[in-house]
């Protein structure tokens, strides 16, 4: 081995001097960032680990009790004294009204957000970001009452020429109504799985929507003025820059929007009626879902049935989990500006 040579420089293998890679000393203010950084993660996953553990705990007895079955079990009589007690049909539900109101939400997300970040006015463009963000802090009750008694009778309409046109569907199909009887009665399509996962899309557009509008703003202004001066359209341009730098962005509100859709729980519980079975149609009334669940039964509960309800609590945050967790590796396979 050869010596270092003088000055901090070290002989390479031809004898040529290789300089040392400099290595900036980090300030006060920085190591003070770098630690506050470190404390607010920590304490992130500590809460997280928290929750997962008092849920585990205080879901524990049930969960012996009920073993397997109290995935594949679609009643819930957990005071009944026989373990008849499961979240197969509440966990069908809350999927469903999740996966509906991600679909509604996300088309009307994506545009909204393309046009203020791109086609709308530059006077109008702070308005119409004060609107989107005052809808998102709007309370849910509120959006309760507006479809309880605003939007549901005014959708029954649409949900009966769904189901008389498209009624070969299973998913669309309503039971014990016949659609082209027009005196037959509209209770069958109320408090569905439909109403409620279109009050909630209305409810997760705004987050969807910002999220996303963020993600547009920073698409490259050299990459816009290139595909411009390569003679784009203004539609051509987002097509290959704009959407393809900001498909994290997407992903990434389209999965916050969804994990707010599967954990929503007022807003349901004042809408749908519940049904302790499994309902795929979503035309048809009744349906459920967890976080209802628990609103419905955690009052008049014994200590077994809140063990229960802990346990369906405990079911959907390891869901909301696993939806962030496929969320996170999907985005970090499709960075923001990889393919633009």
């Amino acid at each position: 081995m050869s010596a270092p040579a003088a000055g901090g420089r070290q002989a390479g293998p031809a004898g040529r001097q290789v300089g040392r890679r400099p290595v900036a000393r980090a300030g006060l203010s920085d190591q003070v960032f770098r630690g506050g950084l470190r404390v607010s993660g920590g304490a992130v996953l500590l809460v997280m680990l928290a929750v997962g553990s008092f849920l585990a705990y205080q879901a524990a007895h049930a969960l012996r009790v009920g073993g397997f079955a109290f995935l594949t079990t679609q009643g819930w009589e957990p005071d009944a004294g026989r373990g008849h007690f499961g979240i197969a049909a509440v966990l069908t539900g809350t999927v469903l009204i999740g996966l509906l109101a991600v679909s509604l939400a996300l088309p009307m997300a994506l545009c909204a957000a393309l046009y203020i970040s791109e086609y709308a006015p530059r006077r109008l463009r702070q308005t119409l970001i004060a609107l989107v963000d005052l809808m998102a802090a709007v309370p849910s009750v509120v959006y309760g009452l507006w479809g309880f008694f605003f939007l549901e009778q005014r959708m029954t309409g649409l949900a009966r020429w769904i189901s008389t046109y498209f009624g070969w569907i299973p998913l669309f199909k309503v039971d014990g109504a016949d659609p082209h009887d027009p005196l037959a009665p509209v209770a069958a399509y109320t408090s569905s799985t439909f109403i409620a996962g279109t009050v909630v899309a209305f409810m997760i557009t705004p987050i969807m929507c910002s999220v996303m509008r963020e993600v547009f703003g920073q698409a490259p202004q050299g990459e816009r003025e290139g595909a411009y001066a390569l003679g784009s359209t203004r539609w051509g341009m987002i097509r290959s820059v704009v959407l393809p730098y900001g498909r994290g962005g997407i992903i990434g509100g389209t999965m916050l929007g969804l994990g707010r859709a599967l954990g929503e729980t007022i807003t349901v519980y004042m809408i749908i009626s519940m049904v302790f079975a499994i309902q795929p149609h979503v035309l048809q009334s009744g349906t459920s879902t967890v976080s209802a669940l628990i609103a419905l039964h955690y009052g008049d509960s014994s200590p077994f049935g809140v063990s229960a309800l802990m346990a369906a609590g405990l079911a959907l945050f390891l869901m909301t989990l696993a939806v962030n967790f496929a969320a996170s590796a999907v985005v970090a396979r499709s960075r923001s500006g990889a393919a633009s």
